[in-house]
């Protein structure tokens, strides 16, 4: 679908811009032939790999995204920073006065542990289909090229999902439009963050130096997945993060269980017994002031209740009895800051285990903050506790007085990638996409007030003005940041038809 016909692309040039609703719908299976057409495409864009601790990897997606966004009538700018360029692709409507819509994409991807994947290679798009059993069988590729292919099988690679599946699918649904003679009626400003994995540390320095590139009137991001019931989706916030190290200490060195088992400090137990401080037995965490400044009102319960849980179902894909004490609801329980330890390191353990009393623990901890969170408040609040433990609290490895003059050492870093963002239902953006979504699948999308995860949306938000919606498309269990993440087929299907709604649908 590339090679677009001389008359579309002066349409596309000279910005088109003539009747949407003039245009004939397209039907479904418009859209899964754009997509057979699409996949050699997409399996060429995964094998790409897209670690942005390796910045020549990603130079090879900046300049295949330049490439691509070029061949269907946009113009391309590197936004130059410190890491990773941003990427900024632009089409103009023909109307002058159009409003502006900037839509952002994210092309790079947590790391890969091959030994961990089901296939030799994690960057090299396979198709699979499940097996009665609940395994996954692989399938010839060009069982894509067929006329019958099933919606529930998946291809597997890294960024499948998060979420190079969006980029592929918001270029074929411009390949429609532009092979259909359509045209938005307004004008698209596409910015490629190349570090989100990474928390786009450049990010909000960018959004201030080219605050006049980026100007819109509004921001919609293609990321994430669906509602968990697989209907069409949308997420009128995220929530924002920070993040802590916390390493406390015992001897110079791992000592001989035997010999100082009973002597030398464990720093492993104090680590556990510091974790356990902070939260009681239902995990709400019992710091003072953690959960100041957040209300539930009628208002917004009757908007969380609105959302088709069905946290049995939820409970069940988890593999746990109930959630957590936190709040009553799945939904209620997002509107809160947590303080989740997401990971923990002491000695060795398995095949490598050893007799020994470790000479340090570490914990990592992320803070997900909500719109009335501050996070230099709640990161203090944590720092204070710990001292209130009894511990001598500083930002380095402590020095060798220090060790034979404090009882408890507690090594305490961190920082702040984004702040959260919300939007509100009846914005212009909000019902605009509301409209598209509906359109495109008969039914009113799941409408959600913000997600559970973190997206660097904020400094767009924050620095530019613009209210921003998210339009998630991907399966839920897509293992994103894990090994085997995938994409469900039907769903990268819908995906095309929704963003393809999206441009059609007047502003």
């Amino acid at each position: 679908m590339k090679n677009i016909t001389r008359i579309t692309l002066l349409l596309v040039l000279f910005g088109f811009s003539g009747s949407l609703s003039a245009q004939k719908p397209a039907d479904n299976a418009a859209y899964w032939n754009y997509a057979k057409a699409s996949f050699p495409q997409l399996k060429e864009l995964l094998a790409i790999p897209n670690d942005a601790h390796f910045p020549k990897e990603i130079e090879r997606n900046v300049q295949w995204c330049e490439a691509n966004f070029s061949q269907r009538g946009f113009t391309t700018k590197r936004l130059e920073t410190p890491g990773a360029p941003l990427l900024l692709a632009e089409r103009s409507a023909r109307n002058p006065k159009a409003k502006t819509v900037l839509i952002y994409l994210q092309v790079d991807g947590q790391p890969v542990d091959p030994k961990f994947w089901n296939q030799d290679n994690p960057y090299e798009a396979t198709l699979k289909k499940r097996t009665a059993d609940g395994d996954w069988e692989t399938l010839p590729w060009d069982r894509l090229d067929s006329d019958s292919i099933d919606p529930e099988w998946r291809i597997f690679a890294r960024s499948t999902s998060d979420s190079k599946g969006a980029v592929n699918m918001f270029l074929t649904a411009i390949d429609m439009i532009n092979d259909r003679g359509e045209a938005p009626n307004f004008n698209m400003k596409v910015i490629m963050d190349f570090e989100e994995e990474m928390g786009s540390p450049n990010l909000p320095r960018a959004v201030r130096e080219y605050d006049e590139v980026l100007a819109a009137d509004m921001l919609i991001i293609f990321d994430g997945p669906r509602h968990i019931t697989n209907r069409p989706s949308l997420t009128f916030g995220a929530r924002g993060i920070s993040e802590i190290t916390l390493t406390v200490y015992g001897p110079n060195f791992p000592q001989h269980s035997g010999h100082y088992g009973n002597w030398a400090p464990n720093p492993a137990v104090r680590m556990s017994q510091l974790i356990a401080s902070m939260k009681d037995a239902n995990e709400r965490v019992t710091i003072p002031g953690f959960y100041e400044g957040i209300t539930i009102s009628k208002e917004v319960k009757e908007l969380l209740e609105a959302v088709p849980d069905d946290e049995a179902y939820i409970n069940r894909r988890l593999g746990v009895v109930r959630g957590t004490g936190v709040a009553p609801t799945y939904q209620e329980s997002l509107q809160y800051p947590s303080l989740n330890v997401r990971g923990f390191s002491s000695g060795w353990v398995g095949e490598e285990a050893r007799t020994i009393v470790p000479s340090t623990a570490t914990a990592e901890i992320d803070i997900r903050l909500v719109l009335e969170s501050n996070p230099d408040r709640l990161i203090n609040l944590v720092r204070d506790h710990i001292i209130a433990q009894g511990y001598y609290v500083i930002d380095r490895a402590p020095t060798q007085k220090e060790r034979e003059t404090y009882e408890r050492i507690c090594q305490f870093t961190s920082i702040t990638s984004y702040l959260a963002f919300r939007t509100d239902f009846d914005s212009e953006v909000g019902i605009w996409l509301d409209r598209a979504l509906t359109n495109a699948f008969g039914e009113t999308p799941v409408k959600q007030r913000t997600s559970g995860g973190s997206i660097p949306i904020s400094p767009f938000v924050l620095e530019l003005g613009v209210p921003a919606v998210t339009v998630p498309t991907v399966n839920r269990d897509n293992n994103q940041h894990s090994p085997n993440e995938n994409i469900r087929i039907g769903n990268y299907v819908d995906g095309i038809k929704t963003i393809h709604h999206i441009l059609i649908e007047a502003l």
